[in-house]
């Protein structure tokens, strides 16, 4: 009888332990730990140039003395010792668009013959460029010869960039025949009301009213360069109040409407 009373207390007590052991390794056990992802930031994106901007820099690609109100260098653009078979001279040598045309293309445009021949590239396979790399160009990093950081401040020079970039992205082939320099696919009537709503003001119902180099009218002009008629549509005219089609919203279909309707004003 003693001896099963040993027992069963033996047994209490090992039982108790056990239950104790238990308690402790569930006490001190170490909890699961959650591994939060780290954080992850979007890098800031850059707006993309506004119409005004990009209008600006098509202005200086025309004629940047005039758009920037700056006096005109001395003599020939440093850059026109490269060529001799465009024998133009003075301010007309700084002009962007007489190196690289005015379809953007250079010596593999409109301006690949005649009296502009220069022999010089266009800016349209630039436009794969970043605006930081095209904006080096222009400071002379290429080509210290093309350095137009003394004459056009930071500002003129970011447009001048952004216009490359995102303006002069078209080819105009596909608007325009190099062989009849007639557009490909205009509407004449609707580019006659385009014409009457943002046009006729200055240029008149004939287009005589404004002549270019004093004696041609907008007929004449947009059939001997459409190229530049439809640059200046887009981007507006240096040192004048014409709007940009590209700050009215006007697409690049509707500077080819009105340049068709315009090839129908008299020449003369």
């Amino acid at each position: 009888m003693k001896k099963n009373r040993i027992i069963q207390v033996t047994v209490a007590t090992l039982s108790l332990g056990l239950i104790l052991l238990a308690s402790c390794s569930q006490t001190t056990s170490t909890p699961t730990q959650t591994t939060t992802p780290p954080q992850t930031t979007t890098p800031p994106t850059t707006p993309p140039p506004s119409p005004a901007t990009i209008a600006l820099g098509g202005k200086l690609y025309d004629n940047w003395i005039k758009t920037a109100g700056a006096t005109a260098p001395q003599g020939n653009s440093p850059l026109w010792a490269g060529q001799t078979t465009n024998t133009r001279t003075g301010a007309d040598t700084w002009r962007c668009k007489e190196c690289h045309g005015w379809d953007y293309k250079g010596k593999d445009g409109a301006y690949g013959k005649g009296s502009h021949l220069t022999g010089f590239p266009g800016v349209y396979g630039a436009t794969t460029k970043t605006l930081a790399e095209l904006t080096a160009v222009l400071k002379g990093s290429a080509n210290t010869n093309h350095n137009f950081s003394t004459y056009l401040n930071t500002e003129q020079l970011a447009a001048l960039a952004a216009f490359i970039k995102e303006g002069a992205a078209i080819d105009e082939s596909q608007y325009i025949d190099y062989a009849t320099k007639k557009p490909k696919s205009a509407d004449a009537v609707k580019g006659k009301t385009l014409y009457d709503a943002n046009c006729v003001a200055c240029h008149g119902a004939d287009g005589k009213l404004i002549l270019f180099d004093g004696k041609n009218p907008m007929g004449f002009v947009a059939n001997d360069n459409p190229w530049e008629v439809i640059h200046k549509i887009r981007f507006g005219q240096p040192g004048a109040g014409m709007p940009a089609g590209v700050e009215l919203q006007k697409t690049i279909q509707d500077a080819v409407d009105i340049l068709g309707y315009a090839q129908t004003l008299p020449k003369e």
